[in-house]
């Protein structure tokens, strides 16, 4: 299927305190993203550190962001795992919480087969009525979806699109050749935003908008608009900005982004940890240069 969002989709961090998910804030970088333009929320995506989270906090932070987001902007919960029965589980609490969309990651550390990756987004697929969309992230999962795999998933019903972070842009044209006009293409890596929206990707998926929504948004129209120069100008600003958003592994710097701004985003949970002081200094100089205010 198509046409499930298009746009840009924020992969929202989970802010923590002392006594679990710091809900009060969540709903302040909610507000944020929907007054910068954002078209969808990912919640409990991997930078909102679902793995060190407990069901009941994963179940409360779903009902949260739905209630909050008030039908505003749709709201895709990530729900993958390398257990295909504990995917499916988790893809019908969050239909039945009031989710939009499924975003579900390849299985990790199992390394199961082509075969095996369509089984189990078929599994999931057939267990929700919402649109699913893939998530190919080999450097975390150790699994590559192939464009033979994204052509086959295409043709499930309610298989929306694959968010694309393989960072192979060969692969990629030749997966979007594949699934055109059958499911959509997401950018899942903000190095390569502009690129696979110009191949025909229907939107971003971001960590970078957690702090620039208006931005990105500014950048995603500019493209639809076919004013290819302004948004390569937007894409050249934003890179150094981008680049300091994974100075370490995502989300340690996003996080520390979202306290230099204003928010209260807490610290990542163990074994990540917080930004090291260097890092600091090169990101709070990157958010300078990006013109990014303090809320």
């Amino acid at each position: 299927m198509t046409g499930f969002f298009s746009g840009i989709a924020t992969a929202m961090i989970t802010p923590f305190n002392k006594h679990g998910v710091n809900l009060d804030e969540f709903g302040k970088m909610i507000e944020y993203q929907i007054d910068g333009g954002t078209d969808a929320l990912v919640v409990l995506g991997t930078t909102g550190e679902p793995a060190t989270m407990t069901e009941d906090e994963k179940e409360q932070t779903i009902r949260y962001a739905v209630k909050k987001a008030g039908g505003r902007v749709k709201i895709i919960i990530g729900t993958g795992s390398n257990d295909t029965a504990k995917a499916v589980a988790s893809s019908i609490r969050a239909e039945k919480l009031g989710a939009d969309g499924i975003l579900a990651v390849t299985p990790y550390y199992n390394k199961c087969t082509q075969k095996g990756l369509y089984e189990y987004y078929k599994a999931i697929c057939e267990a929700v009525n919402i649109p699913v969309i893939a998530y190919n992230v080999p450097s975390r999962t150790a699994v590559n979806i192939l464009p033979e795999t994204a052509e086959k998933l295409s043709l499930i019903p309610n298989m929306a699109g694959i968010k694309e972070a393989s960072g192979n842009m060969a692969q990629v044209c030749e997966t979007m050749r594949r699934i055109r006009g059958k499911m959509d293409l997401y950018s899942g890596e903000d190095f390569l935003n502009l690129p696979m929206l110009a191949i025909g990707g229907a939107g971003l998926i971001s960590v970078a908008s957690n702090i620039a929504p208006a931005l990105l948004k500014k950048m995603y129209t500019l493209v639809t608009e076919n004013k290819l120069k302004e948004a390569n100008e937007i894409q050249d600003f934003l890179l150094p900005f981008e680049d300091a958003c994974f100075l370490e592994v995502n989300p340690i710097p996003v996080k520390a982004a979202y306290n230099m701004i204003g928010f209260d985003a807490g610290i990542p949970r163990s074994p990540l940890t917080e930004l090291e002081d260097c890092n600091k200094v090169k990101l709070a100089e990157a958010i300078k240069n990006a013109g990014i205010e303090r809320i």
